[in-house]
């Protein structure tokens, strides 16, 4: 993995935790405005927007340079409108780059001819 695609991982593992956590808040905001006189969902409406733009466009610039098939992206994509859907993409990501960094090492040592 050369260096443009492990820093479109790290962008998109970077955005999805917590893309993940403005969904959660969402939701308890909007729990809090139908329960009480509180009202932060339009802030927390505009805080998830821009998450979940971020999201999608750094899936899209990490899906064009690792070249993933389209069900996998699909799957991060769903993901995303999970509402915790974010920290099983973060976990899935981190699975990935720890396997290809592996295999990078691996085919430095000669182990794998690739």
């Amino acid at each position: 993995m050369d260096m443009t695609t492990a820093s479109a991982l790290r962008r998109l593992r970077l955005v999805s935790a917590p893309e993940a956590v403005s969904w959660l808040l969402l939701i308890v905001c909007i729990v809090l405005k139908n329960t009480t006189s509180f009202n932060a969902v339009p802030v927390m409406g505009w805080v998830h927007g821009i998450s979940f733009i971020l999201y999608v466009v750094f899936l899209a610039d990490a899906w064009n340079r690792t070249k993933w098939p389209l069900k996998r992206a699909a799957l991060y994509f769903v993901l995303s409108l999970l509402p915790t859907g974010g920290f099983f993409a973060d976990r899935m990501l981190r699975r990935e780059a720890e396997a290809s960094v592996i295999a990078a090492r691996a085919r430095k040592e000669g182990v794998v001819n690739a």
